[in-house]
C-alpha cells in the first residue's frame, strides 16, 4: 500500500467517528436538555523527505524545503458545548428551565445499595411517593429519580398540596388546600468550571470521574453549588436542545465530501498502480 492510500485511509476512519457525532447531535435535535459534541481534528505524524541534495535551487522558496508526507489526521477531541438551548414555555409547575449555561440540576439515585448523584439539564420532573415517608410525595424525573435541594437531600411535600410555586431565590413552596403555604427547600444547582472531564452517561445525564486527582484536579477546580435564585431557573419551562441544525446538516455534507475526496484518493492511487503493474518492456 503506498503513502496516499495510508493517509486517506486513515482519514477515512476519522470522518467517520466524525459523521457519527454529527449523526448523534441531528438524532437529538428535540431531546430536553441536549448538549451538542463537536470534533476538532489534528495531523498525524509526517516525515520530511528532502528531495533536492543541492541548496542553491531552494533560494527564495518561501515553504519549507523538501516534501511533507504525513500519516492522515485523527481527530483530537470530541467536545461537549454547552451553549444554552432555547426555551420552552410547557405550563406545568413541575417544568423548571435552567437559564445559565454551565450550571446542572442535581440528581439523586441509588447504584450497589451506595448512594450517588449524577447531573442534567433536562427540567422535566414529576411526582411520585416518598420511600422514606408514605404520607408525603417527592419530586423525580423520567427515570424515578431524585431531584435534590441545596442540602443534598430528596424534597417532601405533602400530599394535601394544591399548589407549586418556584420563588425569586429558588425556594419551592407548596400551597395547601386550607390556602396556607409551606417551604419545601431551594433547588440545588451545580456549575460545572471543566466541562470536559465530565462522563456522559446517557439521555442527556453526567457525573464527575470517580478520582479527579488522577486528573490532577480538586473539587473546587471542576464544579461548584450555586443556588437556583431568579434568572438561573424559570418555572413552568423547559430548556430544548441546543443543536442548530442548518450547521449540523452544513457540517453532514462538508465532511461527506472529505470522505469522498479520500475514497477517490485511493481509487486513484489504485488506478496509478494499476498502470505501472501493466506496463511490459
Amino acid at each position: 500500500m503506498n503513502l496516499s492510500m495510508i493517509s486517506a485511509s486513515v482519514t477515512m476512519g476519522q470522518l467517520q467517528k466524525k459523521l457519527d457525532t454529527l449523526a448523534h447531535n441531528i438524532s437529538n435535535t428535540n431531546t430536553t436538555g441536549y448538549k451538542r459534541r463537536e470534533s476538532t481534528f489534528s495531523d498525524l505524524l509526517f516525515r520530511q523527505v528532502n528531495n533536492q541534495t543541492d541548496t542553491r535551487y531552494e533560494t527564495g522558496r518561501m515553504t519549507p524545503n523538501g516534501i511533507r508526507v504525513g500519516a492522515g489526521a485523527k481527530i483530537a477531541q470530541t467536545a461537549i458545548r454547552l451553549d444554552q438551548g432555547s426555551i420552552i414555555e410547557t405550563g406545568r409547575q413541575l417544568d423548571f428551565a435552567i437559564a445559565e449555561r454551565d450550571h446542572f440540576f442535581e440528581i439523586g439515585t441509588t447504584e450497589g445499595g451506595v448512594e450517588t448523584s449524577y447531573l442534567t439539564r433536562d427540567g422535566a420532573f414529576y411526582l411520585s411517593e416518598d420511600p422514606a415517608n408514605p404520607q408525603s410525595l417527592t419530586i423525580v424525573n423520567s427515570s424515578g429519580n431524585y431531584l435534590l435541594d441545596g442540602n443534598g437531600q430528596r424534597f417532601s411535600l405533602p400530599m394535601n398540596f394544591t399548589d407549586l410555586t418556584l420563588s425569586s431565590n429558588g425556594d419551592l413552596q407548596a400551597t395547601l388546600n386550607d390556602g396556607t403555604t409551606e417551604e419545601l427547600g431551594q433547588i440545588n444547582l451545580i456549575r460545572v468550571l471543566k466541562p470536559q472531564v465530565l462522563e456522559a452517561l446517557g439521555d442527556t445525564n453526567f457525573r464527575f470521574p470517580d478520582d479527579l486527582a488522577a486528573l490532577g484536579l480538586v473539587d473546587e477546580d471542576v464544579f461548584e453549588q450555586v443556588p437556583g435564585n431568579e434568572g438561573r431557573l424559570i418555572q413552568s419551562a423547559i430548556e430544548g436542545s441546543n443543536v442548530d441544525i442548518a450547521k449540523e446538516m452544513s457540517e453532514l455534507m462538508n465532511t461527506q465530501r472529505h470522505y469522498q475526496f479520500n475514497a477517490r484518493a485511493i481509487s486513484m492511487a489504485d488506478e496509478m498502480n494499476g498502470l505501472v503493474n501493466g506496463i511490459r518492456r
